[in-house]
């Protein structure tokens, strides 16, 4: 068995489940084992590691290979180290079978960690190394929920070349990403007993109206957008509720909303198209974004020289896009040119079976150390 992949499995057996999908408490919970891990194996390797707080005891972990003498360049590479739930205890032993390595987090995104912390390890110990160029691994917590991890590195302001943003891509480099926006939409009424209903007014009714009109007029004008990379944008009802009691006619209701953005919307932009489809139906809902950091869509130019670079290494023409967010925009929004690139699928994560390609994490580690080899 490979480096990359025996620390891949070691990695699989550490919980790091985000706090925000597991009860309180929970030991399973939080990125510490991991943090510990990558700490542990970049010391032992020579490199400077560093314990960059985030919030309630959690922390990002910043490994840097540093240059004879002053950086003039930097790369970051950005996995993240928090999964999302486990449902069964087995999902955190890893288990190979023939080319897959099944576990929780096996490919979203401790693959990606596995063969960039592997990579810069074997980096410190090569003959040739950047000699002008700083290259940071920065292992962040929280991407599954809120990115508090690549929100505090963004905060930094440092002044970056290039950040390479671990997630599963199949190892296509992607330059852009869709953003999310998650809005709810309430609609009041008038109480009255069930018995007879003429004489109140159904805010579940009006909701269920809503959603229709969500769901046919509004997803019909989204499909008139296309973006070369990413498509249309969409919208997705993924939470409804209301009422007090089957006897009483429901006097609010609501419904929440994911919609996938594409670069130039907003969140903004999107309250506003969503009030505009109820104004035209006279319906009297109000609009409002749900409480959580902005999550824009990402859209980072081939043309930028470092973004060229990397490309040429992996052996790509040109960039790709997928539909899912991720820390890259987050990164991007504070300056950094930001690409997507991993083994494994996006189809396999957060699955109960999630499994990645060996192959593809033992090539991935190859074609980093190539490019990190290149850097000037």
């Amino acid at each position: 068995m490979s480096r990359v992949v025996r620390w891949l499995a070691e990695l699989v057996e550490l919980p790091s489940i985000n706090p925000a999908f597991a009860p309180p408490g929970d030991a399973r919970a939080g990125e510490q084992r991991v943090a510990g891990y990558v700490s542990e194996r970049a010391r032992q390797a020579g490199l400077e590691v560093e314990l960059q707080p985030v919030q309630d005891g959690r922390c990002n972990v910043l490994v840097r290979l540093l240059p004879p003498a002053a950086a003039r360049h930097r790369v970051v590479l950005a996995p993240h180290m928090d999964t999302v739930s486990v449902v069964e205890e087995r999902q955190l032993r890893p288990r190979r079978q023939g080319n897959r390595l099944y576990g929780r987090g096996a490919c979203d995104t401790k693959a990606s960690l596995a063969a960039m912390l592997s990579a810069l390890v074997h980096l410190a110990s090569a003959r040739r190394r950047p000699r002008q160029t700083e290259i940071v691994l920065a292992a962040v917590v929280d991407e599954e929920f809120a990115q508090a991890g690549s929100r505090r590195l963004a905060a930094e302001g440092w002044a970056v070349d290039l950040a390479v943003v671990g997630e599963p891509t199949r190892l296509r480099v992607v330059t852009a990403h869709k953003g999310s926006v998650w809005v709810r939409i309430s609609a009041g009424g008038r109480a009255a007993h069930a018995a007879t209903p003429w004489q109140g007014r159904n805010a579940i009714e009006q909701i269920a109206r809503v959603i229709l009109a969500v769901q046919d007029e509004y997803a019909r004008s989204l499909g008139r957008r296309r973006h070369a990379l990413l498509g249309t944008p969409t919208v997705s009802v993924g939470r409804v509720g209301g009422g007090t009691q089957p006897n009483i006619v429901a006097d609010q209701a609501w419904v929440e909303l994911d919609r996938r953005t594409l670069p130039g919307e907003s969140t903004r932009s999107v309250v506003r198209e969503l009030v505009a489809l109820l104004h035209r139906h006279g319906w009297p809902a109000s609009v409002r974004p749900l409480a959580r950091a902005e999550c824009p869509p990402l859209e980072t130019a081939t043309t930028h020289p470092w973004v060229a670079r990397f490309l040429r290494a992996m052996r790509q023409r040109r960039g790709r896009g997928v539909p899912y967010f991720c820390d890259a925009a987050i990164l991007a929004s504070a300056g950094m040119p930001a690409v997507v690139y991993g083994p494994g699928n996006i189809a396999q994560a957060h699955t109960s079976q999630e499994w990645v390609d060996v192959a593809e994490v033992e090539q991935a580690e190859r074609r980093l150390c190539g490019f990190l080899e290149s850097l000037p």
